[in-house]
């Protein structure tokens, strides 16, 4: 397990992680990001994970740790993860400057996590 902190993650969003950590029933558990490109920018899964695993890198560790695989990781390089709570669509928002359009992550947890984009 390596340490890089190369993601940012907003007030808003960690304070949502944190929440969404304890409702289910994984406190210090961790985001995981996966990116996959695709012609028109990417599409970021994301999951909870209990527990951080020896192959993962922690790409922020802060009030809520993010982990990351290798290959999406150099994708991430200073990307910014925000919480919006607006009328018509909730969730967290991906801010990657090194994909040309970045928006709203992928729930890879079945939309049970929380991950918003409702």
């Amino acid at each position: 397990m390596l340490t890089l902190t190369s993601v940012t993650v907003t007030p808003q969003a960690a304070t949502k992680l944190q929440e969404i950590l304890v409702e289910e029933g994984q406190p210090n558990g961790a985001l995981r990001i996966i990116v996959v490109p695709n012609g028109h920018g990417a599409q970021y899964m994301l999951a909870l994970e209990e527990e951080v695993k020896e192959d993962d890198l922690i790409v922020a560790d802060g009030p809520v740790k993010v982990i990351s695989d290798t290959d999406s990781a150099p994708l991430l390089e200073g990307a910014e993860i925000d919480y919006a709570d607006g009328l018509m669509r909730s969730g967290f928002v991906i801010h990657n400057p090194n994909i040309a359009t970045s928006g709203h992550g992928g729930c890879a947890c079945g939309g049970n996590c929380g991950c918003g984009g409702h």
